[in-house]
Order: structure tokens, then sequence, then C-alpha cells
């Protein structure tokens, strides 16, 4: 088959990353990964995959990492910007667990896609971004003219939900003024079978489900 082009898939570990990365080494594209650890047990499913041993280049890379970002969008021609924490409890320190990879993340991946001459990036955001939002009338569907009330996820500390949706609108800012072709996808809860050895948020979910205890909204976006 013959290659169809290069895409870089950022967090290539994570549950949906994976299965976008299986499908795109399966359509023939040469893919590129970005990962904290290239060479953590975590990540070892990615190499296992079809036509990884060829096709598959896995880059060690932190969203706060510009440079390193640079490295892994060299000559592709896309870019699925899947990375961004995604926390199965409350966290400590939200300002820097959650909002800075998720905004400053976000934008570094856009600004090295300019610098890289990215045709497109798709932003994986998240129903997060478009839930939280107690003004919106009761029964009207919820369409791109819905965010998530950023004041309303601060004052009920859902800083998931906030991250996601700082982090879209940011990327969309920023589109609009550098000419970069965005577009994003809001999944909510994804369920299915995984390719990694360890539990993602979603399938934590699932086994708390058939253990009978409490959700929080944190894994359902």
């Amino acid at each position: 088959m013959a290659e169809k082009g290069r895409v870089c898939v950022t967090g290539a570990g994570g549950y949906i990353a994976s299965w976008v990365v299986k499908l795109l080494l399966s359509k023939g594209y040469i893919v590129h990964g970005t990962v904290r650890d290239p060479s953590d047990e975590k990540n070892a499913h990615l190499k296992k995959l079809e036509k990884a041993s060829e096709n598959l280049k896995l880059f060690k890379a932190d969203l706060l990492e510009y440079e390193a970002l640079c490295s892994a969008f060299e000559g592709c021609d896309g870019v699925f910007h899947t990375a961004s924490p995604v926390p199965p409890t409350t966290v400590a320190n939200p300002e820097v667990e959650l909002m800075e990879p998720a905004v400053k993340g976000t934008l570094n991946v856009l600004k090295a896609c300019a610098e890289a001459k990215v045709k497109r990036v798709v932003v994986v955001s998240s129903g997060a971004a478009v839930d939280m939002n107690p003004r919106w009338p009761k029964g009207k569907v919820k369409d791109e003219a819905c965010w998530s009330d950023k004041e309303y996820c601060r004052a009920t500390k859902n800083w998931y939900c906030l991250s996601k949706t700082e982090a879209e609108s940011a990327a969309f800012e920023y589109a609009q003024t550098s000419g970069l072709d965005v577009v994003t996808v809001c999944p909510t809860l994804v369920l299915g079978p995984i390719l990694q050895s360890t539990i993602n948020a979603s399938s934590l979910v699932l086994i708390k489900i058939l253990k009978g205890t409490v959700l929080t909204l944190y894994p359902i976006y």
C-alpha cells in the first residue's frame, strides 16, 4: 500500500489516540506519535500494532515542550491533538495539573503546527466544553453556539470542564488569527475495547457502574 501521507497523533498512548494510530496505520499513513516516554511499558501496545514496525515513530514530547512538538510535527500533513489530562478524580492543583497543559499545551501544539506548515489540525475537545451551561434553554439542541459557562465551571469546581472549554476556545481564537485550518470534535463518554494495558478514565466509568459506586463528572466527559 502506497504511503498516503504523514500524520502525528499527540498523546498517542491514550485510549482514543491509540485507536486513531491503529486506523491511520491500517490506511497506509506514516504516523508520528508523541508520548512522555517511548520506552514506558504503557506504550508497548503501540509498537505491536500492524505496520507499526515500519510506519510508526514515537517521539518523546510533553505538551509544554515546544521544541519537542516541533520535531514531532516536522514533515506532517495533519495532526490529531488528543493529548490532555483527564483525571479520574479531583485534583489538588487544577491550574497546574489541568489548565496549563490543556490550554498552553494546545496553543503550543497549534503554534508548532503552523511553523511546520501542517495542513489541518483536529483538536479532540470534549462534551465537557459544551454541556456545563445552566442558562441554555431547556430542550434546545446544543450546537456550536453552546459553550460551557466558564464562571459556572469555576464556581462548581468542574476544573476538567473548564480546562476543555478554555482549550477549545483558545484553539479557535488562534485559528482565526493565524489562518491555521483547525477543526474540533467533542466526544462524551467513549467506551469499547482498549488497546493499552492501563485503565483509562472512560473504562473506569464502566468499572464503577459494574461495582455500583458513585460516578463523578470527571470521567464522564
